[in-house]
């Protein structure tokens, strides 16, 4: 498998470099803990919100830090948690009187380092609170979790506290928005290939040539089940309709709709799978409010993609609607 890398070890080091030196007026890069923050931060009147997780998934979540977005974020290796050092730090350097918010998606080495991070902080006097991401409806207790994974809906919830921050909103309130989203947000996807770390050089996992992962996680981890592969349109049914039983969803119900590619699919093909989802919700009495479309939480080079339903209301959807600045337009 051939990849654009020199030495692999160093291969987010210099991945965050790139990033930093392409966007020098608005991103500081932090090299001793993968940081990646806004220039002109911590801001002293806004809570700061702050992502980690592993890397591989971008541009979640160092490609989204910016004004009305995260305020940092602190990756660890590919597919790795962050070491605690980086997020301990990382929460030191961010601390604003309104306070720290630490988002999680819902994986037990995250969870872990950021429960620790957030421990460590408190006893220094730092106002921190943690919210764990877990919309992934495909298993429950799977691999690396207990519970549920957080998957591309974390998009949503870092979008709807970000906005509230701006805002000037207080800790709790913005811990009370995020919780709120991550309560109507659901999400599933499919892999039709594996993906290639590379550190590793070769695929993560075998996918037979006809066979396809449904309720795949993002690190690779097995799904629901294997099947043949199959229509875009069955696929589309494979992943909708879990997520919509599961809220659930309903009749009258207005929502925002993603379609995110997990990192080797052509956009055509995602806007292919948009239509089929669009007209399927609509025969449910759902009305689309909010449209996504494009690589949002990727999977390295993974061919497949996720579907992602929250529901709206007037909050959500005005927040959703709030500007951002971040590097790549993805909102």
């Amino acid at each position: 498998m051939k990849k654009f890398v020199n030495d692999p070890k160093q291969f987010v080091p210099e991945m965050l470099e790139g990033l930093a030196l392409a966007n020098p007026e608005t991103l500081k890069y932090v090299p001793e803990y993968n940081l990646i923050m806004r220039a002109d931060g911590p801001d002293q009147n806004k809570v700061s919100i702050v992502q980690g997780s592993g890397s591989g998934h971008e541009p979640a979540h160092v490609m989204i830090v910016g004004k009305g977005m995260l305020d940092a974020a602190c990756p660890g290796d590919v597919f790795a948690a962050p070491p605690f050092d980086y997020v301990y730090e990382t929460t030191k350097m961010m601390a604003s009187p309104k306070g720290v918010l630490l988002l999680v998606n819902n994986y037990t080495g995250d969870k872990m380092v950021f429960d620790m991070a957030q421990e460590m902080s408190s006893a220094e006097g730092i106002q921190v609170r943690t919210l764990f991401i877990n919309d992934d409806v495909a298993v429950e207790d799977s691999t690396y979790t207990i519970g549920r994974r957080g998957v591309a809906g974390n998009f949503f919830v870092i979008k709807a506290v970000a906005a509230a921050a701006e805002r000037g909103a207080d800790l709790d309130e913005v811990i009370r928005i995020g919780e709120k989203v991550n309560s109507v947000t659901r999400s599933m996807g499919v892999a039709l290939t594996a993906c290639t770390p590379p550190a590793k050089g070769s695929p993560l996992f075998e996918l037979g040539e006809d066979e396809i992962e449904i309720g795949v996680g993002i690190h690779g981890e097995p799904g629901r089940r294997r099947a043949a592969m199959m229509s875009a349109n069955e696929i589309v049914e494979e992943m909708l309709t879990p997520i919509v039983q599961d809220l659930p969803f309903g009749d009258g119900d207005r929502v925002a709709l993603m379609i995110n590619g997990l990192g080797g699919t052509p956009i055509s093909e995602l806007y292919l799978l948009y239509g089929q989802a669009h007209k399927r919700l609509a025969e449910q009495g759902i009305s689309v409010g909010r449209s996504y479309v494009g690589e949002y939480c990727t999977s390295l080079d993974m061919a497949g993609a996720s579907i992602t339903l929250v529901k709206l209301d007037d909050e959500i959807e005005s927040l959703l609607r709030d500007p951002a600045e971040i590097p790549i337009r993805v909102f």
